[in-house]
């Protein structure tokens, strides 16, 4: 019987049994699309990350993305995840290595038991109307404080939601309301302007997963975010902070940069620890092609 190896990781946090968890898998060369489904499925993880050998000329590695119902261009916390596991495995050595994914080759580097990811080419929405994501959101639009939400992301787009400090805890996804406004994700968080810090909650049920415990690619769209809401400067390179996970008992830090020019994001990084949990095999799925 035919098994792969595979690693569980906790990443965005400095302990074990917090930040996000993910399957990291190895091997899966031969898999069909279905196949690696399937595992992701079996994991039942947020995400499911496969490590694969690169199509992409200067790619260091490819990886390929799943939570447990579809398959994503660009995730953060299995980036992040994949290269500090593949890295500490001796896959290839730390430092600057590139990843292949939906998205594109992206620059990681890894250094020890964390990795700084730097995001994809910024986008940026018009601006959006509360009223469908505070419903989503089980809140009132007494709750919406800041600006006015947009989409924006780094390689996979989210729309954010400023609200109330008080607001944060209060939130609960509302699967109804999120399918018949046809949003597959929000983004809900509080922004400390003196701290230069948000604390955030990311709500996917459009793809399996009702809470994430940490969202490196909500946490870099969120810097574009800021930068064109005007909470960041529009000019040089910002630090920020994002909390996440604290409502799930699997507290996450991740710490990000943005850079602009002229009131215009032109990239953002996130940097997370990865902890090492669990190793074993899994058997592959039939193919049924």
């Amino acid at each position: 019987m035919s098994t792969l190896a595979y690693e569980i990781v906790d990443v965005f946090t400095d302990r074990p049994f917090a930040g996000n968890p993910l399957a990291v898998v190895f091997g899966a060369d031969g898999l069909a699309a279905e196949q690696m489904q399937a595992l992701a499925l079996e994991f039942n993880l947020s995400e499911t990350v496969f490590v694969l050998p690169p199509t992409h000329v200067g790619a260091t590695y490819r990886a390929r993305i799943f939570t447990p119902t579809a398959e994503l261009p660009f995730a953060g916390h299995p980036s992040v995840g994949a290269a500090v596991t593949a890295s500490r495995r001796g896959l290839f050595d730390g430092g600057q290595v590139t990843q292949e994914c939906g998205a594109g080759v992206l620059p990681i580097e890894v250094t020890g038991d964390s990795a700084t990811l730097t995001g994809g080419i910024p986008t940026l929405g018009p601006e959006l109307d509360p009223e469908p994501l505070l419903e989503m959101a089980g809140l009132t639009a007494d709750d919406h404080a800041g600006p006015a939400p947009r989409v924006a992301g780094c390689g996979l787009e989210f729309p954010y939601l400023p609200v109330r400090p008080d607001a944060v805890a209060r939130a609960r996804v509302n699967t109804a309301a999120a399918q018949r406004y046809g949003v597959e994700h929000v983004s809900v968080f509080s922004w400390n302007a003196e701290a230069q810090t948000a604390h955030a909650r990311v709500f996917v049920p459009g793809l399996g997963v009702p809470e994430d415990p940490a969202t490196g690619s909500a946490a870099l769209g969120l810097g574009v975010w800021l930068v064109a809401s005007g909470l960041l400067p529009g000019d040089g390179r910002s630090a920020y902070l994002v909390h996440q996970g604290v409502e799930l008992n699997r507290p996450s830090s991740l710490a990000c940069t943005v850079t602009a020019a002229g009131g215009t994001a032109l990239g953002a990084t996130v940097t997370g620890q990865v902890v090492p949990i669990a190793r074993g095999e899994i058997v592959v799925p039939p193919f049924l092609g």
